[in-house]
């Protein structure tokens, strides 16, 4: 099979990465500095065995790869954000010997929130969705990093909304062979959901800084709770902190990397400039949820607000104090009761 990383940055680049350097056929797609630092200088990957180059295709769309192969994978890791384009651009993209990639080719959902593979699900027949724990970094252009060992991350992979196939053992057995583990699981959904729980940290980090903080712990567990509560009205599965802690086991052990910043997927949106973040999806998929099932969800609502607009503003991370975060907080709990 021939993997298409379509968004090379943090998660796709470590993926692309490490599959081409077990052996498999990886084409990147990526845009700006990013692609051209790729086709000029290649795809380097930091982890801590190592530093490893690899001169890959780079594409920016399925046009400069002419007809599409019928063994192709399409793998999604740009930001949820920028999933509909992204689709509405592959997905007509023909493939030989007739029919388009939403028809005929599986797409790989490998991004935080669980929006992107429902929104893939309106034209792709053969939808997969991931549940990611992959600690990486997208450095600089054209250099990405993963700073786990013995495991560069592990993938619960499933056919969405819920299954398994053979398509999905094969790729399991791809990622198996290149850093990661990746189960095959019938209920993908369920890992994803837990793992949104876990991202609704991201928002905190990326406006206050590293949640290090008593009193930024005790937002990030009441802003969890509060995601809890919304799930378990909504009648939503999600897999226990026990049963995550049993799968991660000492699998996935951070080890720092000179050089890199350690920072969550939204903290690196701001510390790029990007102008997005992916807090529509994780915050406020909570807020969704909550105003659909009835429930007062009112730190997600700050908290998502609060990183768009520090993404819209071009703010730095970890901008605003943690003490006028839990002020702020406060506030709108106390708004949310009608005090």
């Amino acid at each position: 099979m021939r993997y298409i990383i379509i968004g090379a940055g943090a998660v796709g680049g470590v993926v692309g990465g490490r599959l081409a350097g077990s052996g498999h056929e990886v084409v990147l797609v990526a845009r700006g500095a990013h692609r051209a630092a790729l086709r000029e200088r290649g795809l380097r990957l930091l982890v801590p065995d190592g530093e490893f180059t690899h001169r890959l295709p780079v594409v920016e769309g399925p046009a400069e790869l002419g007809d599409l192969r019928a063994d192709d994978v399409l793998v999604l890791a740009v930001k949820t954000q920028d999933s509909e384009a992204a689709l509405r651009t592959w997905g007509p993209a023909p493939v030989a010997g007739g029919g388009t990639a939403a028809e005929r080719l599986p797409v790989v959902c490998a991004q935080n929130g669980v929006e992107s593979q429902r929104l893939a699900l309106r034209t792709f027949r053969r939808v997969y969705g991931v549940c990611v724990w992959l600690p990486c970094t997208l450095v600089e252009p054209g250099v990405v990093s993963a700073a786990s060992a013995p495991l560069s991350g592990i993938l619960h992979l499933g056919r969405h909304p819920h299954g398994t196939d053979e398509t999905a053992r094969l790729i399991a057995a791809d990622l198996e062979r290149s850093h990661f583990e990746a189960p095959v699981v019938p209920d993908v959904a369920r890992w994803q959901y837990a793992k949104l729980l876990a991202n609704l940290v991201n928002a905190v980090e990326a406006v206050s800084g590293p949640v290090s903080a008593p009193e930024a712990e005790d937002l990030v567990a009441r802003t969890r709770a509060e995601g809890a509560a919304v799930l378990d009205a909504a009648g939503i599965a999600y897999v226990s902190a026990e049963e995550e802690r049993a799968a991660r086991g000492d699998k996935i052990t951070f080890e720092p990397l000179d050089g890199v910043p350690r920072g969550g997927s939204s903290w690196q949106s701001l510390n790029r400039g990007t102008g997005t973040i992916e807090a529509d999806y994780l915050n406020g998929e909570i807020a969704l949820l909550g105003r659909l099932h009835g429930v007062p969800t009112p730190l997600n609502d700050l908290l998502q607000r609060l990183a768009n607009t520090c993404a819209r503003e071009h703010r730095a991370p970890g901008s605003m104090p943690v003490g006028e975060l839990v002020r702020l907080a406060g506030e709108e709990v106390d708004h949310s009761r009608g005090a």
